[in-house]
């Protein structure tokens, strides 16, 4: 029986009930405590509601402060942490429990590190290494995604390809999870036919998920159905309130020309952004670059929130987006110093190839320019001037 989003959050709801339930009648019970935060994680990466992440928080840190570090728990934090961008955390997570240095699924977090913080060639040998041991599935998609933004994208289909091969049969969400990123490695290069067809096997593998709609909206997107993508991406954003959501629906209407009504969603998505950051979140910082740097009389908090993500996580997806806030905020010639650097990490992004194009053509680089925009087309013929981040 194909597993489907609405009964797999029912079911994980009841699980953190009874745990809880036993949890409260035995408090000496590390393993249901550790069992608890589980299952949590597991309802916040389907919700995606920062409020369930933050109950998984609480849990772990209550599991740590009674009953010490254990390697189940600390690469639970580890992962939440890296999640929202916490870094620094995710390395003090690891060195809480010193055996997970060695251990297949310490080793493979420690590679995403390694790619945020801009160690390409050490995040990749790492990775080569786990996948010398064992080939897992987790870690041939870590591989695929480097692949495909370096301009490798049927190699790394072939290794989603691979990944989905190690699922069992009960892993139907893994499987669709795989199947939305072998579409997103398809429509990057402009091959709407087979990102639909990948994006259907993720629908019809996990009915129900909005996740698998909002990547249905960026087809519809690319293809120019801008009426379409309008219901779809309100309706997501009615099951999933996120204010990255709300901020797609404000830059989806301000594309179709309705910029009264794209007003309310952008602000309420830059007030989202802010008071996270405000009390601590750093997850939210390239979003408030983002949707700054777009916003009239914000172009210089637009750098400021891009100078922030870009000390955190050095890559070229902060690099040039700090690249595109200093164009916004005139300030060209340190944007080409920064969209050098992203270009130089060996990158194959038209998004980031369109970036560029524009810094060289107000540098007065016109040949630059000219070579980064026809790249651009030529990863992405439908590349357009709507999208989502993550």
């Amino acid at each position: 029986m194909i597993s489907d989003y609405t009964s797999d959050l029912a079911k994980t709801r009841v699980d953190i009930a009874a745990l809880e339930a036993i949890s409260e009648r035995d408090r000496r019970d590390p393993e249901k405590r550790v069992r608890l935060a589980y299952r949590q994680f597991h309802r916040a990466s389907l919700t995606g509601d920062e409020a369930d992440f933050e109950a998984v928080n609480q849990t772990i840190a209550c599991v740590i402060r009674n009953f010490g570090p254990n390697e189940e728990i600390c690469l639970l934090k580890a992962n939440l942490d890296g999640r929202f961008h916490r870094l620094a955390q995710v390395k003090e997570d690891l060195r809480m429990c010193p055996s997970l240095a060695g251990r297949h699924a310490g080793r493979s977090i420690l590679t995403d590190v390694d790619f945020e913080e801009g160690r390409y060639d050490a995040a990749c040998a790492g990775l080569e290494a786990l996948l010398d041991e064992k080939r897992t599935w987790d870690n041939l998609a870590r591989l695929a995604h480097w692949q495909g933004k370096t301009g490798r994208p049927e190699e790394a289909d072939r290794l989603y390809e691979e990944a989905e091969d190690e699922l069992t049969a009960k892993e139907m969400r893994s499987f669709a999870w795989l199947e939305l990123q072998r579409g997103a490695v398809a429509l990057s290069r402009g091959r709407c036919g087979k990102a639909r067809m990948h994006y259907q096997r993720a629908a019809a593998s996990f009915p129900g998920d909005w996740q698998t709609d909002v990547h249905v909206v960026k087809l519809l997107a690319a293809e120019g159905n801008l009426g379409g993508a309008l219901p779809l991406l309100r309706n997501v954003v009615a099951r999933a309130p996120k204010p990255e959501l709300k901020q797609a629906l404000g830059e989806l209407l301000a594309c179709m020309g309705r910029a009264a009504e794209a007003r309310p969603w952008l602000d309420a998505a830059a007030a989202a952004f802010l008071a996270s950051a405000q009390t601590g979140g750093v997850h939210y910082y390239h979003h408030l670059a983002d949707v700054y740097a777009d916003m009239p009389g914000h172009q210089a908090e637009a750098v400021e929130w891009a100078r922030k993500d870009v000390v955190l996580r050095p890559n070229f997806a902060t690099q040039a987006a700090l690249a595109w806030a200093l164009l916004q905020n005139g300030e060209v010639r340190e944007a080409v110093e920064w969209v050098r650097r992203a270009l130089s990490s060996g990158v194959e992004d038209s998004g980031i190839f369109a970036t560029a194009s524009s810094v060289f053509q107000a540098a007065g680089d016109a040949a630059e320019a000219d070579r980064c925009a026809r790249a651009a087309a030529a990863i992405n013929p439908q590349g357009n001037g709507f999208h989502i981040l993550h």
